[in-house]
């Protein structure tokens, strides 16, 4: 899977960049996840400051164009999104995860 990265634009008020990008893959439509993973490692970022928000594969295409906002940290990513776009993005509040062990 390669990644090209389209346009950046950086958004100060809300501590992030979106980035729009363009994927060439070789099989199926990579998952969510793995696009993260793979954004964060070409951007030289933690997977945790990454929110896929768009992924668009074109039918019968090996291209894949996407949207993704790389927030300064993760606190600022859980501060500013939307619960559904953190559950998709597997983004959970470390305090969560510590009353629930």
């Amino acid at each position: 899977m390669d990644i090209e990265i389209i346009s950046e634009e950086e958004n100060p008020m809300l501590h992030r960049t979106d980035v729009r990008f363009e994927i060439v893959h070789e099989e199926a439509t990579p998952s969510r996840l793995s696009v993260r993973d793979s954004l964060a490692a070409k951007l030289n970022k933690d997977s945790d400051e990454v929110v896929v928000h768009e992924l668009d594969t074109k039918f019968g295409m090996r291209k894949t164009a996407g949207y993704a906002k790389v927030y300064e940290s993760p606190e600022f990513a859980r501060d500013v999104e939307q619960e559904h776009m953190l559950e998709r993005n597997k983004i959970t509040d470390a305090e969560v995860e510590a009353e629930e062990a």
